[in-house]
């Protein structure tokens, strides 16, 4: 028994190639035509504003970063990840807490660090100084192996 997937479904793009019997020597996908249409608007917009005035030449640079930007988005899509999971994919990843790489606070000053006048003695110094005898230098300290103990308290049968 064999059983069929539904990719066939899937192989087909949903196409449009151009009014009857007059295609373009191009495919394009539907969602590729709206993609570009609302690229095309953004890329005119953004010439305007940066002061390009509108000429043939301008608009055809304008279709030409069209057709680039339109091919770089649809390329992303596709019908396991459509138009609208995508662009939400991209504000979640715009929105999202980064990894702060600057240290917090302000710089160092000297006006708050302790300052010795004597370097520390390094530790067997340490306890010559203090007259631990070297054998003890290691155990526990003297006072505490100098208390009394409290004998334990009597069982009761």
């Amino acid at each position: 028994m064999r059983i069929r997937t539904d990719d066939e479904v899937y192989r087909v793009d949903a196409v449009w190639l151009g009014p009857p019997k007059a295609t373009f020597p191009w495919r394009a996908r539907y969602v590729a035509w709206g993609v570009g249409i609302g690229v095309f608007l953004v890329v005119l917009t953004v010439e305007r504003q940066l002061g390009v005035g509108f000429g043939f030449f301008s608009t055809a640079w304008a279709f030409v970063a069209t057709i680039v930007v339109t091919r770089l988005i649809t390329a992303k899509i596709s019908h396991e990840r459509p138009l609208s999971s995508v662009f939400t994919m991209w504000l979640r990843e715009l929105h999202t807490p980064r990894e702060r790489t600057r240290g917090e606070g302000g710089a160092v000053t000297a006006t708050r660090l302790r300052v010795n006048a004597r370097r520390p003695l390094p530790r067997h110094k340490r306890h010559q100084a203090r007259g631990v005898p070297p054998d003890r230098a290691w155990g526990p300290h003297p006072r505490k192996s100098q208390r009394k103990r409290r004998s334990p308290a009597p069982v009761r049968r």
